[in-house]
């Protein structure tokens, strides 16, 4: 019968493998799926994507910050898998009074890879945790390290970035990357004269949750005409668990693309 302390440090008790499991956050949902237990998901929100093609058999939750707590009860659902960061708390107090509830805080690569394997000794996959956890570690050990400052666009009008003390910043530092708000708070608001006066050598705009695009790029050429500017896949940089195996090849190709 597992019992663990959570990475919030809860205590969680699953007295069986469960059969009816909820999931309130998409890269752990993708998680489930790839550890063998798309059979026994049950809900997911509507912003769980992956895998394109089975999601969509699976009961809509609601949003991430919106859950539909009656139809979950309607699942008859015996774990929640649930994030601090994603969820609110409201929802996760009213779900924890009725259910095991195993709540992630992920914010760095250990966080995550400490999320995987929780998340499979409560689920009785451990050996395909263990398994998805060796070989994340090998292939981010692979990945070579890129140089420069660089700033990570998360959205616009007004600008936003990533600071520091989260998983996205986490990742970039690892890559090699010097974050140019590393000395600000998680997310915070920039202006062009900020950028101006730190000018980064790489400006890294995200595709979610705002979709940058092309004509972003340049207009913020216009004024940092020095800085190479690039789109990049936000689920690589911001997706903790199954995912971060796809973004250690990800990295490696966005290496080669950088350095040409």
């Amino acid at each position: 019968m597992p019992a663990i302390v959570d990475q919030m440090g809860r205590l969680v008790n699953v007295e069986r493998p469960p059969q009816r499991i909820v999931s309130t956050v998409p890269s752990q949902t993708e998680l489930l799926f790839d550890l063998g237990l798309g059979n026994r998901l049950v809900g997911r929100t509507r912003f769980c994507v992956h895998p394109a093609a089975l999601v969509k058999a699976i009961a809509n939750i609601g949003g991430t910050k919106k859950l539909n707590l009656q139809l979950i009860d309607e699942l008859r659902t015996d774990l929640v898998i649930a994030n601090k960061e994603e969820n609110e708390k409201h929802d996760i107090d009213y779900l924890a009074s009725k259910y095991p509830v195993y709540l992630s805080d992920v914010g760095d690569l250990d966080s995550a890879l400490s999320m995987i394997t929780q998340v499979g000794e409560l689920t009785y996959s451990q050996n395909r945790a263990n398994k998805l956890v060796a070989d994340i570690s090998t292939a981010f050990n692979e990945i070579p390290k890129f140089e420069g400052s660089a700033a990570y666009f998360i959205w616009y009008n007004p600008y936003m970035v990533v600071g520091h003390s989260n998983y996205i910043h986490n990742i970039i530092s690892l890559l090699g990357f010097e974050n140019a708000f590393r000395t600000q708070p998680r997310y915070p608001e920039v202006s062009i004269a900020d950028l101006e006066e730190l000018n980064p050598d790489y400006l890294l705009f995200s595709s979610e949750p705002f979709p940058f695009g092309q004509k972003h790029l340049d207009e913020m050429k216009e004024h940092l005409p020095n800085t190479q500017a690039v789109l990049v896949d936000g689920e690589m940089f911001s997706w903790y668990g199954s995912r971060m195996l796809k973004a250690a090849d990800y990295f490696k190709q966005l290496y080669t693309e950088l350095s040409r």
